[in-house]
């Protein structure tokens, strides 16, 4: 077969994180790059070409021109989370099979309004919760479907953020509300979305949040800290907690499930996990290396094929975790207990 001709939407940071992982793909071509910032397009440009001499990629500066003139197998939302929408309505249009990072947008209407489009054309999608490929993850899946979780405690907690005045990268937006959706929104839902993995939907949403802790910072409007109850379909209850005002360390990433006879310790970004079940000796499973690659390869294969079942997470399944992150800001702006 020919190679695989894909493009990105978006040329920043996820940009760089998903070129990377892609250049050692000789099945792929990466042949198009669009944004509206010449310069973020010029240093993704020149980064493939430092890696593939001869890759001579077009570049456009809407996603609509890119899909109609550039002959793409395939496209990369790689867009913040208030840029979401034209980009899918796009790929829609063009029938182009689309990779989309999370969170997968802000608007719950546009977003229900996008999965039934990419539902009625059939079309093949896949989602950024990388995590779910990993061999923690799918260990840890397999034994609690036997095993329903009954408690799940996690979270989230970092330092700071420093935007500073002029900045064009994730600084500029990340402390906006408006345009990232938060913390919750914009980086914990791979917690949120681990948690749906693991353990099945939730029916109900409470959260409390803290604010006033970081002060005098550029542009910030988002919460500094934030507690999220959730009440779980099979009858557990979930803690899920984040911070970004917590700069004397001890924080990171981690997620304890506990069930009857099975208890996973998750730590770190990369979800190394300790299993501990009744009667057996603890299991430890390291994290997976480059998993931006592996989650890129399985879409490339699934489009190459046509066969998306190995795909994790596809669009419409990522719009439930958007669903619970997005209720989680509901009901911290309520104070009440939202449906699901």
């Amino acid at each position: 077969m020919s190679n695989l001709r894909v493009g990105f939407v978006g040329a920043g940071g996820m940009a760089n994180a998903h070129l990377k992982a892609m250049i050692g793909f000789d099945d792929v071509d990466i042949a198009a790059f669009c944004d509206p910032d010449p310069a973020k397009l010029e240093l993704r440009v020149a980064e493939l070409k430092q890696a593939r001499p001869d890759a001579a990629p077009a570049t456009f500066a809407d996603a609509d021109t890119m899909l109609a003139e550039a002959g793409l197998d395939a496209v990369w939302l790689l867009l913040p989370p208030f840029a979401h929408g034209a980009a899918e309505r796009a790929a829609i249009a063009h029938g182009t099979p689309f990779f989309v990072e999370k969170p997968v947008g802000l608007d719950w209407g546009l977003t229900q309004e996008l999965v039934a489009e990419v539902e009625a054309k059939g079309l093949m999608t896949c989602a950024g919760y990388m995590n779910r490929y990993r061999q923690s993850l799918r260990t840890a899946k397999e034994l609690l479907a036997a095993d329903p979780a009954a408690l799940v405690h996690g979270g989230w907690i970092g330092g700071s953020p420093n935007p500073k005045p002029g900045d064009t990268n994730i600084g500029s937006w990340w402390v906006v509300k408006e345009r990232s959706g938060g913390q919750i929104v914009e980086q914990c839902t791979h917690t949120f979305d681990v948690l749906r993995f693991l353990c099945g939907e939730a029916v109900e949403v409470y959260a409390r949040a803290a604010n006033g802790f970081n002060r005098d910072l550029y542009s910030y409007t988002i919460d500094d800290a934030s507690s999220v109850v959730l009440q779980m379909a099979n009858g557990g209850v979930a803690n899920l907690m984040s911070a970004c005002c917590a700069n004397g360390g001890g924080g990171g990433v981690w997620l304890n499930v506990y069930a009857k006879e099975t208890t996973c310790l998750f730590t770190g970004w990369d979800h190394a996990v300790k299993i501990m079940r009744k009667g057996s000796e603890p299991q430890e499973i390291k994290g997976d290396g480059d998993i931006f690659a592996v989650e890129d390869r399985v879409f490339v294969d699934a489009v190459r094929a046509g066969d998306g079942s190995t795909i994790a997470s596809t669009y419409p399944d990522a719009s439930r975790t958007l669903r619970l992150t997005l209720a989680a800001n509901e009901s911290i702006a309520s104070g009440k207990p939202v449906a699901i």
